[in-house]
């Protein structure tokens, strides 16, 4: 179990240099990535990766773009506060938020 875990997590960030060297990326992963920071930071993961990577990205998006990603970030940060939701939340966190958050992800509080 920790093998795989560890195998995910390296492709994660293996996957994440490229996410943040791949310019521009679209709108839903820009979006995707706004919603992992809100996780990120509802369960006390470090969030300078993917904020990082929003804020270089943000500055070529449009205005509604970047209105729905605060609103996708708010959104996740009240479902982090649901405790039946945290399980489903850490495991996002883990998997499909491994390319934006990187090693933040590995420091999620699991209570």
């Amino acid at each position: 179990m920790k093998r795989a875990a560890v195998a995910i997590a390296a492709l994660g960030l293996a996957a994440a240099g490229s996410a943040y060297a791949a310019s521009p990326v679209s709108d839903v992963d820009y979006l995707r990535a706004n919603r992992c920071e809100g996780i990120a930071a509802g369960l006390g993961a470090d969030t300078s990766h993917v904020a990082a990577f929003i804020k270089a990205q943000g500055a070529t998006r449009m205005d509604y773009i970047l209105a729905k990603g605060r609103e996708a970030y708010r959104q996740a940060r009240r479902e982090t506060s649901d405790a039946n939701l945290k399980p489903r939340l850490n495991t996002e966190l883990a998997t499909s938020c491994a390319a934006y958050v990187g090693q933040g992800a590995k420091v999620a509080r699991s209570n």
